[in-house]
């Protein structure tokens, strides 16, 4: 049984199961921007000083997949939910290429981090991270790409659309949890039961359904999103997940030949959704590559 949601309440077990020090609830709160009129970017907005990060989420993800990363890497910050997923809402299009996604990130962006000092996107939110820097140069000043490129086509994904290209909706929590355990070997139950809950509701009739909108069923092709790889002007990194096939050598080879600086770090032990896999690591990677002149703590206090 999935039991009563608090979409702020499960915190405590981010933090205990990565082996965090809980200090206390953080100061997270929900803000939505409207972007167009009608429709709304909603996010979560961690800390009460000026947000430092940005962090946006997979195709089929929601913000809180960075629950733990945001625990770990304590800064103030805004984990965007994008368009057509978590608490934002669907466009009536369904068009969600990562340069329309960076549009709407940009508007909500201005009203609640207009100054990040990095901008970090998984997967879909890599693409559009990517799309952001090229299209709104203003409000990316470091990159950081986990586990995509531009390189990443349908045969690399084919993992991830097979998930994601299941049912429409499920008898039950049970049914919608056993569904996403067998398709994430890497992760422990007890995350993957924070995520569902955070993913999914519970409809009327007792089913249950993701609140994503499934037309990312099937991905669209990214190849031409080199050329936003080409207009990045700020420091980049790439983080690969060291069991994850998303991203192949190739790839890196390409952003190497387009982006000679860029960093390329490998976090071993994790698949493609390395903030749920090796939440951790991986803020270690982020905080490393921030670096260390901006004062801490400012990402938590008490209450919401």
């Amino acid at each position: 049984m999935a039991g009563a949601y608090d979409e702020l309440g499960m915190f405590r077990e981010n933090a205990e199961e990565a082996g965090l020090p809980w200090r206390g609830l953080p100061a997270v709160e929900r803000r939505s921007v409207e972007v167009v009129p009608g429709r709304s970017v909603s996010a979560l907005v961690w800390g009460t000083r000026d947000p430092e990060i940005v962090l946006l989420h997979g195709g089929a993800q929601n913000a809180h997949t960075w629950d733990t990363v945001a625990l770990a890497l304590d800064r103030p910050l805004v984990a965007v939910d994008l368009p057509g997923h978590g608490h934002s809402d669907w466009r009536p299009d369904h068009e969600y290429s990562p340069p329309q996604l960076a549009d709407d990130v940009a508007v909500a962006l201005r009203s609640l981090a207009p100054m990040p000092r990095m901008v970090v996107g998984m997967s879909l939110g890599g693409l559009t991270a990517l799309c952001l820097s090229a299209r709104h140069p203003d409000l990316v000043r470091r990159l950081a790409v986990v586990d995509v490129t531009p390189g990443t086509d349908e045969a690399k994904a084919e993992p991830i659309i097979s998930f994601i290209s299941g049912p429409e909706q499920f008898t039950s929590f049970d049914e919608i949890l056993e569904r996403t355990v067998q398709f994430n070997p890497t992760r422990t139950v007890s995350s993957l039961r924070r995520g569902v809950l955070h993913n999914a509701h519970e409809q009327p009739d007792g089913t249950w359904v993701w609140r994503y909108d499934r037309v990312w069923a099937r991905p669209p092709e990214f190849g031409s999103l080199w050329d936003a790889v080409d207009a990045v002007q700020v420091p980049l990194l790439l983080v690969r997940g060291g069991l994850s096939g998303v991203v192949g050598d190739e790839d890196v080879e390409e952003l190497r030949r387009r982006q000679p600086s860029a960093r390329v770090v490998v976090v071993e032990g994790a698949g493609h959704s390395i903030q749920g896999d090796r939440p951790v690591q991986l803020a270690r990677v982020l905080d490393e590559f921030l670096g260390a002149g901006a004062p801490r703590g400012g990402g938590r206090g008490r209450g919401r």
